[in-house]
C-alpha cells in the first residue's frame, strides 16, 4: 500500500496539547531493513494496541501465532518522507492479522485500535482511492475524482514527524479559518494544485522548513509538500 502525497494538510485546532484536529512480549521477530528499535516500530506498536483491544481468548491466539511466526517488512517507501509509509504498514499489518486469524474485527474496531498510533492510519484501513480526512484521522469521507498521475521528489533529508509537529505547536500554531477548510474540501486535487500555494495547502511546510532549511534547495514550481516531509509532489498530465 502506498500513498504518494497528502494533497492538503490543514490543522484546525489542538486538543490537550497532544493531538490535533486535522482537516494518521511475545512478538516473535520483526525482519526488515529498518534501523530503529523494535519499540519504535509502528508495526510493533500496532501489535501491542491490538493485544490491548482483544478479549483474553483472542489475545492468546494472537500471542501464540507470533511466537511461531515472524513479520517480514520490505520497506520501499523511504523513512521520514511524509508519504504515509509507516501508516500504511500499520494498517496492512492489522488487516492481515485480522484476516489470517479470523478475529472478525470491524473497520471501526481497527480504527479504534490505531487511534493512539497515528492519525493517517485510518485512511489506509478504508479502500478509498480519494478521501477527505478530518477529526483525529478517524472521519473519512470518500470523494470521487479522476485517477491522478503523481510525481514525487524525496530529498535526502529526514523530517521527524514528532519534531515537525512540535515545531508547529511551539512557533506556528493558529486556528485555521473554517471557511478555508470548507473551501479546500470542495476542490478536486487538480484544482488545489492550480490555485493553492505550498504553505497554504500544508500547515506543516513552514515548521519543517524551519527545522530542515536545506529543504529550500528542493522547492520547485508546481510542487506541494507531502505531510510532515521531506517529500514534494505534483500532479502531471
Amino acid at each position: 500500500v502506498m500513498i504518494v502525497g497528502i494533497i492538503a494538510d490543514k490543522i484546525v485546532d489542538k486538543i490537550n496539547k497532544k493531538y490535533y484536529n486535522l482537516e494518521k512480549k511475545g512478538f516473535g521477530t520483526l525482519f526488515g531493513s529498518l534501523r530503529i528499535s523494535l519499540k519504535q516500530n509502528i508495526i510493533f506498536k500496532t501489535y501491542l494496541e491490538l493485544l490491548k483491544f482483544l478479549y483474553p481468548k483472542d489475545r492468546e491466539i494472537v500471542k501464540k501465532f507470533f511466537k511461531a511466526n515472524s513479520v517480514v517488512l520490505e520497506k520501499n517507501i523511504p523513512l521520514m518522507a511524509g508519504l504515509g509509509g509507516g501508516s500504511s504498514n500499520s494498517a496492512t499489518f492489522l488487516k492481515m492479522v485480522n484476516q489470517e486469524l479470523k478475529l472478525n474485527l470491524s473497520l471501526n474496531d481497527m480504527v479504534k485500535i490505531t487511534k493512539n498510533i497515528g492519525s493517517d492510519i485510518p485512511f489506509f484501513l478504508y479502500d478509498f482511492n480519494s478521501a477527505n480526512v478530518s477529526g483525529l484521522g478517524e472521519i473519512i469521507q470518500e470523494f470521487s475524482e479522476d485517477e491522478l498521475n503523481i510525481q514525487t521528489l524525496t530529498p535526502p533529508i529526514n523530517c521527524s514527524t514528532p519534531k515537525v509537529y512540535s515545531e508547529f505547536r511551539n512557533h506556528f500554531f493558529k486556528i485555521s479559518n473554517l471557511k478555508d477548510i470548507e473551501y479546500l474540501g470542495k476542490l478536486k486535487s487538480k484544482e488545489i494544485f492550480k490555485n493553492i500555494s505550498i504553505d497554504f495547502a500544508n500547515d506543516l511546510f513552514k515548521p519543517a522548513l524551519n527545522l530542515c532549511p536545506d529543504l529550500t534547495n528542493f522547492v520547485k514550481k508546481n510542487y506541494l509538500f507531502s505531510g510532515s516531509g521531506s517529500s514534494f509532489f505534483k500532479i502531471t498530465e
